[in-house]
């Protein structure tokens, strides 16, 4: 035979994935130099049909997936080695019958594959690339033998099953023939002809290159013949598979068309109905041309809500194929849409299930690779800062300290911007299986938390300063949406939390509702308490649940990303969302939920900022408001500032906002009437007045009314026994409040009135006890020892601190008190001008306290002109009480009892008998 008297073949490569088996045919394109070389063989060969060597190559080394074809025998070789020797069978030019002819065409290739051969040497990298067909040795394998009656029937059971899974498989008749005639084939086939026929079966079905290149390398006729069993196995396997989907698929697919069509029908039958109803009554006939009526107007029909429903259950199949895939929430869904299909449409719980994929659906979640999306290029712009700092003082004149923290967080928001923008960008950059190992690494990338924390902010300040109109400013300034949640009144924790889904009522709580409305990840949430916006006013622990405890996961940075709604039932990301809580006053706030909050202080408003700020938003807001331009009214600066101080005595600005109000409809009057003045003279000789735009400080109480002064101003006096305090309100705002005492007959005792609290009562006994102990240095006694409530007379002092409604605590009233019970038993009174803050100790110490700049502020809104501090409270003067204020006011900051005295009464007033020396002991 030819075949066996031909040692040595010329080799040609068969690109990947081309492969040729014995038996087969192929078809290949190769370049003209190649085909130049097989004519030059065709040409010295004796036979017209010259013999080459296909030798298949591996994949292309670059691939990540190489070693996933691995040698057939389980050894590692340089190249590749099996092949089959093939007969040219074609070799023609390709020419094109539109495209011009090229001088070079590529040419068609056309082998038939004889049998299998083995080279003596592998081929080479350079043989593998070059268009070579340089001449090798081969080796042929041995004869085929007849292979075991086991395995031959095994191969014939398994090629019989495959050939009838490929026949019922077929859309075309002649194909499905073609199938049955290789199966008799099959069955009549000798043993010994089974391996070419392993052959003919695997190369005509559609499989992986690694399972020919297998049957290729397979010498021996029995290994040969299992492994084309168990592929002709896979492939019915995967046939039977293919098609008990495809049959699934099509099946569902009818029943919907079916189930649509008879929709359509029952549409079409129902409006035919509807259209013999509205003519059978007695209806007038409209015109000719005009439609008829119908009875609750278009969209009232059946088919029109049950088209409806079916539209809605459409797009909440699509929320739910949208979600990200492998999340919590999807999978939740897809078992909660699964339920929702089982259930009859007029079921309760279908409505329940239905109701909370709606929930589960349309709340922004998170996904693992965001999209660049209009809010990071805005954050990214080199302007953000600029903008987002001239929109805050564009809302909001003063407020600094709130300002710089806010440019701080945007800053930081900004920096992380750039930082994951220059990251992303250099992993597109990087090759895949770099990627592909650092996804390995990280399988937990669903939860993981991209973006700034937004910052828990706790604005803490009195009634009018600007907390719950600070959030507005701060959601246009970062571009994101405003939400507002009410916790006035919330006493129950489902509330906070949501109901679980154990009844029909049941729904999700205020903040997922609020994430809802926002339909972002990242909105600015306000919680206010209703009109009072007091975070300190949520409902106490009760049967219901604890509200405040609720509050406690939403406001904690490191928990807060996995937010659980008892009826979401899955964790929310509240991470980003940057929550803004108000409080008037810090005492009421729960310690834990204060420990989770960063506490940003807004003391009141001087009358400086209260005139800047009348004229520049508030006045506006007015005028607008009553329909007045600000041509028609001008308000002079002595005008605002009599309005500031004598008819507002607060720390915001509401009171101020109300009194400009009242001005502006008084002056909107004046126009009305200046207006009608102007029709009577056209219809008339009367010379009507001329309008007054400007309203001067003498104005004011013509319009307003006799001014409002405060109950301390009004009696503030200097009197015996009588001293100004400085205070803060319950409701964050400081003023002044006088501490009076008065001798009374008696035992010696100390009485104490005014709603006082444990704290203050303290520092009365503690004031009374260290003016005894000093009342000879004082000149209150004529010697040492003698007590000046029992010599010269018994008496009782009653110290008492007016509006006793009010509850007073808190350790600041000490030098007050002091001062007041040496006033009554020296007779020496202090100026009326003057006020005093600060804690005493037994030795005489003044000790520090706090909420320094309110009361300075509220001493300022007093006409105080005078103020006694603790010498340790130097620097919060100087650091938070304003320029302008500080100027206008004096202030004495003292260390002893003794030095404020001093500056109480005056230096020598009290005459002091001996210099104190206060020591240290050594206990």
């Amino acid at each position: 035979m030819a075949l066996s008297s031909t040692p040595r073949l010329p080799v040609l490569p068969l690109p990947f994935p081309l492969i040729l088996l014995p038996t087969a045919r192929l078809t290949v394109p190769i370049s003209r130099e190649l085909a130049e070389r097989l004519q030059t063989i065709l040409h010295d060969s004796d036979s017209s049909q010259p013999i080459v060597a296909a030798i298949p190559l591996p994949p292309p080394t670059d691939r990540s997936n190489t070693t996933n074809f691995p040698s057939p025998l389980g050894i590692r070789t340089a190249g590749p080695v099996h092949g089959t020797a093939a007969r040219v069978v074609r070799l023609v030019p390709v020419r094109g019958l539109s495209a011009p002819v090229s001088p070079r065409p590529p040419y068609i290739l056309s082998l038939h594959g004889l049998i299998r051969i083995c080279l003596a040497q592998p081929l080479d990298s350079d043989s593998q690339v070059a268009d070579s067909l340089s001449e090798r040795p081969v080796h042929y394998p041995p004869a085929d033998q007849a292979p075991s009656h086991e395995v031959a029937a095994a191969f014939k059971d398994a090629a019989l099953r495959m050939l009838d899974r490929l026949a019922k498989d077929s859309m075309h008749s002649q194909r499905k023939d073609d199938w049955l005639r290789v199966s008799v084939i099959v069955e009549d086939v000798p043993d010994h002809r089974l391996p070419w026929m392993a052959d003919v079966l695997v190369a005509a079905i559609n499989c992986d290159y690694t399972d020919k290149f297998a049957l290729l390398s397979t010498v021996t006729v029995e290994d040969r013949l299992r492994r084309a069993t168990e592929l002709f196995i896979k492939q019915t396997s995967i046939s039977e598979v293919s098609h008990k989907i495809a049959n699934a698929v099509d099946e569902s697919l009818s029943r919907q068309q079916k189930e649509y069509f008879l929709r359509q029908q029952l549409a079409a039958i129902q409006r035919e109905l509807q259209s013999l109803y509205t003519t059978g009554n007695a209806v007038p006939a409209g015109p000719p041309g005009s439609p008829g009526l119908k009875v609750g107007g278009s969209g009232s029909e059946p088919d029109d809500d049950e088209q409806a429903d079916a539209d809605d259950l459409a797009d909440l199949k699509k929320k739910i194929e949208t979600l990200e895939a492998g999340s919590e929430e999807r999978r939740v869904g897809v078992r909660e849409w699964r339920r929702l299909r089982r259930i009859p449409q007029g079921s309760v719980e279908n409505g329940v299930i239905r109701t909370y994929l709606e929930w589960l659906t349309s709340l922004p979640w998170p996904s693992a690779t965001r999209s660049p999306s209009a809010n990071e290029e805005r954050i990214q712009n080199s302007g953000f800062l600029a903008k987002a700092r001239a929109q805050l003082d564009a809302d909001h004149f003063g407020l600094d300290q709130i300002k710089r923290r806010l440019i701080e967080y945007l800053a930081v928001l900004r920096l992380r911007s750039m930082v994951e923008a220059a990251s992303q960008a250099s992993v597109s950059q990087q090759p895949m299986s770099q990627l592909a190992a650092k996804s390995t690494q990280c399988p937990d990338q669903n939860y993981a938390r991209k973006g700034v924390k937004g910052p828990i902010l706790l604005f803490v300040g009195p009634p009018g300063t600007g907390k719950t109109s600070l959030g507005q400013s701060i959601a246009k300034a970062l571009g994101r949406p405003f939400q507002r949640i009410s916790l006035g009144g919330v006493r129950d924790e489902a509330e906070i939390r949501g109901h679980r889904r154990t009844y029909v009522a049941s729904g999700p709580g205020l903040i997922v509702q609020a994430l809802r409305k926002a339909g972002r990840i990242d909105p600015v949430i306000l919680l206010q308490w209703s009109c009072r916006d007091e975070i300190d006013k949520v409902g106490q622990s009760n049967f219901h649940g604890d509200p405040a405890a609720a509050l406690l996961e939403v406001l904690d940075p490191e928990q807060n990303h996995t937010f659980n709604d008892h009826y979401i039932n899955v964790p929310v990301d509240l991470s980003r969302v940057l929550f803004i809580c108000t409080s008037n006053t810090l005492d009421s706030v729960s310690a834990p939920l204060l420990d989770r909050c960063e506490v940003v202080e807004l003391s009141g408003y001087t009358y400086d900022e209260k005139i800047h700020i009348a004229r520049r938003y508030l006045l506006p807001k007015q005028l607008t408001a009553n329909g007045l331009s600000e041509s028609l009214l001008v308000l002079t600066d002595d005008a605002l500032l009599r309005i500031a101080t004598l008819y507002t005595r607060e720390a915001g600005v509401r009171g101020l906002e109300r009194a400009l109000s009242t001005v502006v409809r008084f002056k909107a009057v004046e126009w009305v009437n200046h207006l009608d003045s102007l029709a009577c003279k056209e219809r008339s000789n009367a010379v009507p007045k001329g309008w007054q735009s400007r309203v001067e400080g003498e104005d004011i109480e013509r319009m307003l009314g006799v001014p409002r002064w405060d109950g301390e101003e009004r009696e503030r006096e200097e009197k015996i026994g009588v001293v100004y305090g400085l205070v803060v309100t319950g409701l964050g705002e400081g003023g002044i409040m006088p501490v009076e005492s008065t001798a009374v007959p008696g035992t010696g005792r100390l009485k104490l009135t005014g709603s006082l609290g444990d704290v203050i009562k303290e520092s009365g006994e503690i004031a009374l006890s260290w003016v005894k102990a000093h009342a000879f240095d004082l000149g209150i006694t004529a010697s040492k020892g003698i007590d000046p409530l029992k010599v010269p007379d018994l008496i009782d002092i009653h110290l008492h601190l007016p509006a006793g409604a009010q509850k007073k605590d808190g350790p600041s009233a000490g030098v007050a008190m002091t001062c007041a019970l040496v006033s009554l038993l020296t007779g020496v009174t202090t100026s009326r001008d003057m006020a005093m803050t600060g804690e005493i100790t037994l030795r005489g110490r003044v000790t520090p306290v706090g909420g320094i700049k309110m009361k300075v502020l509220g001493a300022h809104r007093a006409k105080v002109l005078k103020i006694v501090l603790p010498w340790a409270n130097k620097r919060d003067v100087e650091r938070e009480v304003p320029l302008e204020v500080r100027q206008q006011m004096q202030f004495y900051f003292v260390q002893t009892i003794d030095e404020a005295l001093e500056a109480a009464f005056g230096k020598g007033v009290l005459g002091w008998k001996r210099e104190v020396m206060l020591m240290e002991g050594r206990l």
